[in-house]
């Protein structure tokens, strides 16, 4: 038994990137033809644009930590 009516409308909205620029998609977000603008987008989020490069260079958890208590021993003398 199937049921009827369960799925969201699918329609054209239009995406607002960060920089002004504006393309047509399908999505359930909104009525046909509204406009979603978006906060971060690839063009200015850090992950894509390597503002996060920095972080990088610091190393991992561990090596921070090493860095930090490195010349901590836990052995008894």
């Amino acid at each position: 038994m199937a049921k009827a009516n369960i799925h969201p409308d699918y329609h054209f909205i239009n995406v607002q990137m960060t920089d002004g620029t504006v393309f047509q998609t399908r999505s359930t977000y909104g009525k046909e033809g509204d406009t979603l603008a978006l906060d971060i987008d690839p063009t200015s989020h850090p992950a894509w644009t390597g503002g996060n490069a920095r972080l990088l260079d610091q190393g991992g958890r561990v090596a921070q930590f090493n860095k930090r208590f490195g010349g901590l021993s836990l052995t008894k003398k």
